[in-house]
């Protein structure tokens, strides 16, 4: 087996707070005096289930509570740098962290203040890392639909400058999917990949609602497609990336164990599949940790792992020579010897 962080990959599901390195979260909120919970500190990664609204809810707090350490500018870079490191170590060589800038925009002078911070942030840390990152702008489903409008105008502002795509976030439970839709025309003719989330807390249903009203690039995990033959062939038939979380996915208790995340039906049906990490915060396991899952629990071969990296690279909104060096790298990956047994 080759080592997985030397296959050249793209992460395209990673969200901005939760992207944080846990030592770091201690050592922000240590410096401020700011009371974690305990599954934040020494019961970290947290058990979380995601799966009815109680659940969700506690979620969504240690969020908020993680969120509440970004003080200062330096932690903003701080930890866009950092997440650039991780993902460098864990093999990527393009990355897309999705942030909403109204959580942040009380403390840092605005949405505009605050999204001119990060992609500020993000060249500093793409220069001294290599890694190419692309921001997406994602709203949130809980506000109302107007402030996903502004949110989209602001990403149209900024496309061809560093954001690369629109999202939509939070309990997809919530809200009103098909009202979102006027945010993502605006986003559409701004030329942005619209990358809603999709298809986890929700059933296929809600596929198919996200495939008719925001018309999407990729969806946000997507994987309960699978449940639904006709939703997955227009999926499929459509081009739409299907995003895939498989740490998140056990941890929020969409599936039980990592055995039955249908990423390899998924791609059998001719899906494409991008893996991620999704909140590596809150999930405790990072962007190569994800392959490693489906090797050691679904059996993935190192052929099929390549597989996975390209679609992810192809997927992406990555500049075509960065994607055409990487897919070239995956072949490299794939073409030469696996380590002997006595060299593992």
């Amino acid at each position: 087996m080759r080592e997985i962080t030397a296959l050249p990959k793209a992460h395209l599901h990673l969200h901005f707070t939760g992207s944080m390195r846990h030592a770091t979260l201690l050592e922000l909120a240590d410096r401020d005096g700011i009371r974690l919970p305990a599954s934040l500190v020494e019961d970290w990664p947290p058990q979380l289930v995601g799966t009815d609204e109680k659940g969700w809810f506690r979620f969504q707090r240690l969020y908020d509570v993680a969120r509440s350490v970004l003080r200062t500018e330096a932690d903003v870079r701080r930890l866009v740098r950092e997440a650039a490191e991780d993902d460098v170590v864990d093999g990527a060589v393009w990355t897309e962290i999705q942030v909403d800038p109204s959580g942040y925009a009380a403390r840092f002078g605005g949405i505009t203040a605050f999204t001119d911070l990060v992609l500020d942030a993000v060249r500093d840390a793409s220069s001294a890392t290599g890694l190419g990152i692309g921001v997406v702008i994602a709203a949130n489903r809980t506000r109302h639909p107007l402030d996903a409008r502004t949110l989209a105008r602001l990403a149209a502002q900024y496309a061809g400058r560093g954001v690369i795509g629109f999202g939509l976030s939070n309990d997809e439970r919530r809200g009103d999917t098909a009202s979102f839709a006027p945010a993502f025309e605006i986003a559409d003719r701004a030329g942005l990949a619209l990358v809603p989330h999709g298809g986890e807390l929700r059933g296929p249903e809600h596929v198919g609602l996200c495939l008719d009203q925001l018309h999407p690039d990729r969806l946000g995990h997507g994987v309960r497609s699978i449940e639904d033959p006709r939703v997955l062939e227009r999926v499929v038939d459509g081009g739409v990336a299907l995003e895939v979380c498989p740490a998140s996915n056990i941890s929020l208790g969409v599936y039980a164990t990592v055995e039955e995340v249908p990423v390899r039906q998924l791609v059998a049906a001719g899906a494409t599949v991008a893996l991620g990490a999704d909140d590596p915060l809150l999930f405790g396991t990072r962007l190569a940790g994800q392959y490693a899952l489906l090797r050691a629990a679904q059996g993935f071969t190192d052929d099929e792992l390549a597989d996975l990296a390209v679609m992810s690279l192809r997927a992406s909104r990555a500049p075509r020579e960065l994607v055409d060096s990487a897919v070239a790298g995956v072949e490299s990956w794939r073409n030469e010897p696996a380590p002997a047994r006595d060299e593992l």
